[in-house]
């Protein structure tokens, strides 16, 4: 039986790290499924959540829930499960733990945590390097939108975890710190989708652990 781990968090938080981690020290057991290759067609107008863009234009809201086909999204989960000698299925995304479909498919919960600021730096530089976007365009939706719904539709989320990551850390603490929920699940058949959290490492809230922080 294959288990699903959902790694929620916010933009450049660090959770496609952590899932690209696992994929690579577990090639064979683990596969990804980045709930950003799910959101609808941003060609189609009449799907999804619209905003307008710090430069005026209308564009597809990609920091709110509603924009993921949530469907297509539930069934690229259930088709990983039936992969011959997959373990462990890794879901990542910013609403890996707000999707109701993921959540409920979801043995393990994980929410990476980073500073706001440092999350900020990550992105602009990223829009930079990848599409020499101006990060005057970054910074003014990041104050227009994306700060509102990274509070609204993401932060939240953190309550569902069953463990918190320090996103500043490496992709070695990452994993050491994520290992001690997974890792029976690669070696055993997993258990069911969680109903309580466990408390591993030292908590840093009366609810949630977290670990490498």
């Amino acid at each position: 039986m294959t288990g699903v781990l959902a790694v929620a968090g916010g933009t450049a938080s660090g959770k496609s790290t952590l899932a690209e981690a696992l994929s690579l020290q577990y090639p064979e057991s683990v596969t990804l499924v980045h709930l950003d290759d799910y959101y609808v067609p941003a060609h189609d107008p009449l799907r999804g959540v619209w905003t307008v863009s710090a430069d005026g234009h209308a564009v597809l809201d990609w920091n709110h829930p509603g924009s993921i086909d949530e469907t297509a999204a539930a069934h690229a989960i259930d088709a990983a499960l039936q992969r011959p000698g997959v373990l462990l299925v890794v879901v990542e995304g910013l609403f890996a733990l707000s999707l109701p479909s993921v959540v409920r498919r979801a043995a393990w919960r994980v929410y990476v945590e980073t500073p706001d600021d440092i999350r900020l730096a990550r992105k602009i530089l990223r829009k930079i390097e990848a599409q020499r976007q101006d990060p005057r365009l970054s910074l003014r939706n990041y104050l227009q939108t994306g700060r509102d719904r990274h509070a609204a539709h993401v932060a939240p989320s953190r309550a569902a975890a069953d463990l918190v990551v320090d996103g500043t850390a490496s992709e070695a603490e990452m994993l050491a710190a994520v290992m001690p929920l997974i890792g029976p699940a690669l070696t055993s058949p997993p258990a069911a989708p969680s109903q309580t959290r466990e408390v591993c490492g030292v908590p840093d809230s009366p609810e949630v652990p977290a670990l490498a922080m």
